[in-house]
């Protein structure tokens, strides 16, 4: 799914079942991080026209998931929590190329955010597929389907400055380092990635 080289063991979809409550504190988290880093994008390449275009809405909807799962979480009485380590998002950004132009640098964000919505899109997938809560099975379905598009969004940005075949060639090289890392870590029930 959307270049993913390695499927989520499916060890994880039966864990997560199990532990909703959990999954849906460290979701709202994720989404968080997804509007931040949004914004964080704006704020440092306020020049890139098509970046501003593209992600100012992108952030409004990250940050309005955020929202619904939190609303998720108040229907079924779960507090919000503390904030948890993502070491899958920390493993991917220490795959960022150093150095190189500015625009390469942008390139290099953009793609690990289009990886980091790719899987994030596949885990919808399944909780969508899978868990027995129809409300979320529904929600999740939903967010899949903006979580692809977000995908393509963070893609089509990366080619606009930087030839596709630059794009191409590396978005290759970081699915297949993200496969590595996802065979490396831990399934854990408790985390959306």
């Amino acid at each position: 799914m959307l270049g993913l080289q390695l499927p989520t063991d499916p060890r994880w979809v039966d864990l997560a079942k199990k532990t909703i409550a959990e999954i849906l504190i460290d979701h709202a988290y994720c989404e968080q991080k997804a509007a931040s880093s949004c914004i964080s994008l704006i704020v440092s390449y306020p020049d890139k026209e098509k970046l501003v275009e593209v992600l100012t809405p992108v952030v409004a909807e990250e940050w309005g998931h955020f929202e619904r799962v939190m609303e998720k979480m108040k229907q079924r009485n779960i507090p919000f929590g503390k904030k948890r380590k993502d070491e899958y998002v920390e493993k991917l950004l220490l795959l960022r190329k150093k150095g190189g132009t500015r625009e390469q640098q942008l390139v290099e964000q953009l793609l690990i955010n289009a990886i980091i919505e790719a899987r994030s899109c596949e885990r919808f997938k399944l909780l969508s597929q899978h868990i027995a809560d129809e409300d979320l099975k529904k929600f999740y379905y939903e967010l899949m389907v903006s979580e692809a598009n977000h995908y393509v969004n963070f893609v089509e940005l990366a080619k606009e400055y930087m030839p596709e075949t630059y794009v191409k060639n590396r978005l290759k090289e970081l699915l297949e380092q993200e496969a590595e890392i996802m065979q490396n870590l831990a399934i854990r029930g408790d985390r959306m990635h």
